[in-house]
């Protein structure tokens, strides 16, 4: 993509240099249709990846009319933009007072649970349990094959998911399973075997499932992590549900973040000090701001792009790259091959990262902000 070079900061001191994560329709739109399409069950949004209203309003009016919520804050993003829409509060931790304001203020009926102090403050609080759906959220205790695990912190083993789902049912919720393979999950088996779990939670209890929800963790690409198609993630699901489920498979749904709204983002980044010398360069945007997650994981460097004013011809050489914070540790974790020539006023943008970075960024000694352009 191409992006209009600002003014250099030479020519005009007041010029604004504002990180931007320039978000394109077109690309959201193909990411939106590749899992309503090839996914064989119901598509929502992990609104956690990218919570900003615009593009919660572009997922909208491209058929997204579910969202996976953390929080109340989330819930009152979605709700000033799609009133009708389902809400799945997915986090399995929440004090009353959210329970509370979810179901009354915000129209969420259903919960996530991983244990039983949480199905049993669930219980006391909801006026009736008619409606309510309660996903029983378990884990894998086999090795992740993910870049960020998520079992370490959520996820009931499945003994004691077993348990949870026969306590919720006599309840009298409605009850399904959901469960998350991890951030940036790299093979579908991955999903066989959480779904060949569920299979047997749901015997153990001697239930069927009313739904499966088989979570996020949908790979997209990035610079040295190249990821399976996801239809082979698709094909891998319904295969294994098929499998596992013969009486039956129970309605499934899926909560994409990264791979239904990364692709479509661009961090445009612009160049505040070059030290030739010393080959360092300085940027807007750092690790307290967009670009938060590429310092928590490595492995999830971004493609990257230059765009310069300069002669295209110019030798390339390695750059150690900072960002505009007082920290030292406000650096990325590798270097970039840009040309010899970079200056002051230079965009490095930096592609796919329309997911946890604007979500994730901080306002740590003033920066951190950055303008989302959807377009």
């Amino acid at each position: 993509m191409n992006f209009p070079l600002k003014q250099s900061a030479l020519g005009n001191q007041f010029q604004d240099q504002t990180p931007e994560l320039h978000v394109f329709k077109q690309q959201l739109h193909q990411q939106i249709s590749c899992f309503r399409n090839g996914f064989p069950g119901h598509v929502t949004y992990a609104v956690k990846s990218n919570d900003d209203s615009d593009v919660i309003h572009t997922m909208y009016e491209f058929g997204i009319n579910c969202f996976d919520v953390a929080s109340l804050h989330e819930m009152e993003i979605v709700r000033n933009i799609a009133p009708n829409a389902d809400l799945h509060y997915h986090n399995p931790v929440r004090s009353s007072s959210e329970i509370l304001n979810a179901f009354y203020g915000f129209g969420c009926k259903r919960f996530a649970v991983d244990h039983l102090s949480e199905l049993e403050k669930l219980y006391s609080l909801l006026p009736e349990t008619s409606g309510i759906e309660i996903a029983i959220r378990f884990r894998n205790t086999k090795p992740s094959q993910a870049v960020q695990a998520f079992k370490s912190k959520f996820g009931a083993e499945p003994d004691y998911a077993a348990l949870l789902l026969s306590r919720a049912i006599a309840m009298g919720f409605t009850t399904g399973l959901t469960f998350h393979p991890g951030s940036q999950t790299m093979n579908p088996h991955a999903y066989t075997q959480h779904i060949e779990i569920a299979a047997n939670i749901a015997q153990a209890a001697n239930t069927k499932l009313q739904f499966l929800n088989v979570g996020g963790g949908f790979p997209a690409q990035y610079e040295n992590l190249i990821a399976q198609p996801l239809q082979s993630f698709f094909d891998a699901i319904g295969v294994a549900a098929f499998q596992s489920f013969p009486e039956g498979i129970p309605h499934l749904e899926c909560e994409p973040g990264r791979a239904l709204v990364g692709p479509s983002g661009t961090l445009v980044t612009t160049i505040k000090s070059v030290r030739r010398d010393t080959g360092e360069l300085f940027l807007n945007d750092g690790i307290y701001g967009g670009l938060m997650e590429v310092h928590q994981f490595p492995a999830l460097q971004p493609r990257y792009t230059l765009h310069t004013e300069a002669p295209s011809c110019a030798a390339q050489t390695l750059w150690t790259v900072y960002g505009p914070t007082c920290d030292p540790t406000d650096v990325l974790p590798f270097r970039l091959l840009l040309s010899e020539t970079v200056q002051d006023g230079d965009q490095i943008a930096f592609e796919g990262t329309g997911a946890y970075s604007t979500a994730t960024s901080t306002r740590f000694n003033g920066y951190g902000a950055v303008r989302v352009l959807v377009r």
